[in-house]
């Protein structure tokens, strides 16, 4: 045979040796098993299955005694907790009792009668109440405080008026036919509608305070329902007449009554049921009027009302309220109790807000800006006035009894 294919035949050989030697390695011979360390007590797991859970026993910590083990780990957040809001103008119920005829004191801070009692008060400055006299005025119904003096008409259910001075004592009975009283700014005199039995009897007149030197200021005849005796701060006018020319469905032309019978401007309304509060001079006046325009809501207006100026600068508030719930601290603030929700119609039938929580704002008349005082409580005003050197709001709740008061 030839030498080479000798040769290529053992290197052919060889190679086969080796290949198969390898695939035998490779995928048929058996390797050693790794030394597993195994805890004592606790058997190596069999070929094929998960590792048991061990006999149960606890095992040790490794940290100190009285020490958790330690973790890497997160930095906790701390919970975030939210302060009470507290009111910035809380309500405080400075009388509690049922009230009436509350109104702004000379030398305190508020006048009323005790409904239960039968008495008359004064809320002095420091909070503490003390009686006008030890005099006990049976079921009175109202009650007209004068601006300046420690004096008062008191009017009864039955018609009965008396003109009482709590520092001197001195009562004095007033005609019964009198009714809708108010005081001058200076107290020296009275305003009222003289109430006749014949229409041609009925006037808006002016007295001293104890119903002497009475002055028939304007007939009244069948429009005494429309006359609101209202004395201005000026002196200049005494009452508002919603007796003008028609001015149709939605618009009023309102008269001011002087003391001389003066030819006075007139102001036109947009809307009925006409009720108005005076600025601290009386040269400007808030109203309140409601219109088909505003479903019938009452909404709140301003105007000039002084001498020539009478009817120019009217504006509205955009605020649906009464002018009854507001007052004057001078001629530019105001602040007013606000329905937080109104039904329609609440303008002829006030009734429908008698429940409903009202807000109190504080309002700029000549920039419109309104701000709301942040207060605690449910409250439905009925009256109010500013009173402590315009450093107090006191106010009368439909729902609740007492004399209440918010620091501004």
């Amino acid at each position: 045979m030839d030498k080479k294919r000798i040769i290529y035949a053992g290197i052919f050989l060889v190679v086969c040796v080796a290949v198969g030697f390898l695939l035998y390695w490779v995928f048929f011979a058996k390797k050693e098993k790794p030394i597993t360390a195994v805890q004592p007590g606790v058997e190596a797991p069999a070929a094929g299955l998960f590792p048991t859970a061990g006999s149960g026993e606890p095992t040790l910590p490794t940290s100190k005694p009285g020490q958790l083990p330690t973790s890497v780990s997160k930095p906790i957040t701390p919970k975030t907790v939210t302060p009470e809001v507290k009111p910035s103008f809380p309500i405080t119920n400075k009388v509690d009792s049922s009230i009436l005829g509350s109104g702004k004191d000379t030398v305190g801070s508020a006048k009323f009668y005790n409904t239960t009692d039968g008495k008359f008060y004064r809320l002095n400055k420091d909070g503490s109440i003390a009686a006008l006299s030890d005099e006990v005025f049976f079921n009175v119904q109202n009650a007209t405080w004068s601006p300046t003096k420690n004096e008062s008409v008191i009017e009864y259910p039955d018609g009965s008026n008396i003109y009482y001075n709590f520092d001197t004592k001195k009562q004095v009975t007033l005609p019964k036919h009198w009714q809708d009283f108010s005081f001058s700014p200076f107290g020296d005199k009275i305003a009222s509608k003289s109430m006749g039995l014949a229409t041609e009897n009925r006037w808006l007149v002016t007295a001293d305070p104890e119903g002497k030197s009475i002055k028939l200021i304007a007939p009244l005849g069948e429009n005494a329902d429309k006359v609101t005796v209202n004395w201005s701060p000026n002196k200049q006018i005494v009452a508002t007449s919603a007796t003008g020319d028609p001015q149709g469905a939605d618009k009023q032309e309102i008269l001011f009554v002087g003391l001389q019978g003066e030819n006075f401007r007139s102001i036109i309304v947009e809307g009925r049921g006409f009720e108005s509060q005076w600025s601290t001079s009386g040269k400007k006046l808030l109203y309140s009027v409601y219109s088909a325009r505003s479903n019938f809501k009452p909404e709140l207006w301003i105007v000039n009302a002084e001498g020539d100026s009478i009817g120019t600068g009217r504006k509205m508030l955009n605020l649906n309220t009464w002018s009854e719930k507001c007052a004057f601290t001078d001629d530019r603030f105001i602040y007013c109790a606000v329905p937080t929700q109104m039904q329609t119609g609440a303008g002829f039938a006030p009734g429908l807000a008698d429940t409903t929580n009202d807000k109190i704002y504080k309002i700029d008349t000549e920039t419109g800006i309104k701000t709301e005082l942040t207060t605690d409580g449910y409250h439905t005003v009925d009256s109010l006035f500013i009173g402590d050197n315009n450093k107090t709001i006191y106010f009368t709740d439909k729902n609740s009894s007492g004399l209440f008061s918010v620091p501004i």
